[in-house]
């Protein structure tokens, strides 16, 4: 376990796949004891899912480090007298089952909190606990095209696009995290723990953000704008002489900056581009101009010119080059854990840094299914 604000909270971790493990894995980063509860023979259905490094999963072993396993059948009478002894002692409870599921065990609300008011209780669902969806099964892509995020991705015209990172699943794990913090705040002061009901898709309505406030403001739903914000120009890639540079002038200072680095200051006197809303509405001629120009360097020869001006601005890089930028490294956002079948694999870092504790370039192992079992018995007094 990694020490941290959360050391001596044990979480009882019933999730599978990646928005319930990717909530506990949070918390075990910030030092709670995590005990996963799995299907015996099969564990985690992320254990299937390729990447396969000597026939271990990447994919698990990333967002499952640091946690002990033990396998339990839940409609077996021993295996739930050894799950309700885990709840006894448990300060937190996650599950990412389907609404309903934890009722037909009888694990449902209501009768855990009659039983063991302390303990708080998180929910992460497609659809959550209430409303007439709460049924209905849901992946990350369901709750990415449903939310209205995939209207947005991608560029004008294109196919349907995929966010390229699972934001369906991870925004409802981070969610979850939030309200489990917020739950122990209050426990302190009640001594009651409480329901949290995460749902994946009021996580994706939840950071639409600026296309909420676009949709608001004119009664038009946003469509794709590739790599341009739908609002701030230039705000976007633009083509210099071997590749693209984001340039981000957030505001007319930093737009003057900018024209300065180009050496055109026939762009920031241009009528149509003296303030920002004109420069959104005319944003593919400023585009146009500003290429003719950064087609003349190199984007690294930009990005030290713009660095020295102050004006924002980075590469495009792909997932090699960000794992080895060095203030990535830097930063530790590149950890390692080490198994004895595949040697020690690097996966991403904590990105919360807290002054009162270290932030370890290792994490704990990734555990087999069940491979806790004998010691969290003994521990259980079993």
């Amino acid at each position: 376990m990694t020490d941290g604000p959360l050391s001596g909270l044990l979480v009882v971790d019933l999730t599978r796949v990646l928005a319930g493990p990717y909530c506990t894995m949070v918390l075990a980063d910030l030092g709670a004891r995590v005990i996963k509860v799995e299907t015996p023979g099969t564990g985690d259905d992320s254990r299937h899912i390729g990447p396969f490094i000597a026939d271990k999963s990447a994919y698990f072993m990333s967002i499952n480090r640091g946690k002990e396993s033990i396998a339990l059948d839940l409609k077996a009478d021993g295996d739930r007298a050894i799950f309700e002894d885990l709840l006894a002692r448990a300060d937190i409870l996650v599950e990412n089952y389907r609404p309903g599921v934890m009722e037909k065990l009888n694990y449902g609300w209501d009768v855990l909190h009659a039983r063991f008011p302390r303990l708080i209780y998180a929910a992460a669902s497609g659809f959550g606990h209430t409303g007439p969806y709460r049924t209905r099964a849901a992946y990350d892509m369901v709750v990415q095209g449903m939310g209205g995020i995939m209207s947005i991705t991608g560029h004008p015209g294109g196919p349907p696009t995929r966010v390229g990172t699972s934001v369906g699943d991870i925004t409802a794990g981070l969610f979850a995290t939030i309200g489990i913090n917020a739950a122990l705040y209050h426990r302190e002061t009640t001594g009651l723990g409480m329901k949290i009901d995460v749902a994946m898709l009021d996580c994706q309505i939840a950071i639409l953000e600026n296309a909420i406030a676009r949709y608001a403001a004119t009664g038009v739903a946003p469509g794709p704008l590739g790599a341009r914000h739908p609002s701030i120009t230039p705000f976007a890639a633009y083509q210099a002489q071997d590749g693209w540079i984001i340039i981000a002038a957030g505001n007319n200072g930093l737009f003057e900056k900018l024209c300065g680095v180009l050496g055109r200051p026939d762009i920031f006197t241009d009528p149509d581009f003296i303030t920002n809303d004109l420069r959104t509405t005319n944003a593919d001629r400023l585009a146009h101009e500003m290429e003719f120009t950064l087609r003349h360097d190199t984007v690294s020869q930009w990005m030290e010119k713009l660095d020295a001006a102050g004006v924002p601005n980075g590469p495009i890089n792909d997932v090699q080059q960000a794992l080895n930028d060095p203030h990535v490294r830097a930063r530790n956002m590149v950890v390692t854990v080490d198994d004895p079948v595949t040697g020690p694999l690097e996966i991403a870092g904590n990105p919360i840094k807290l002054s009162a504790f270290e932030d370890p370039a290792t994490r704990g192992a990734v555990p087999d299914l069940d491979e806790q079992r004998a010691a969290i018995l003994e521990w259980l007094g079993r």
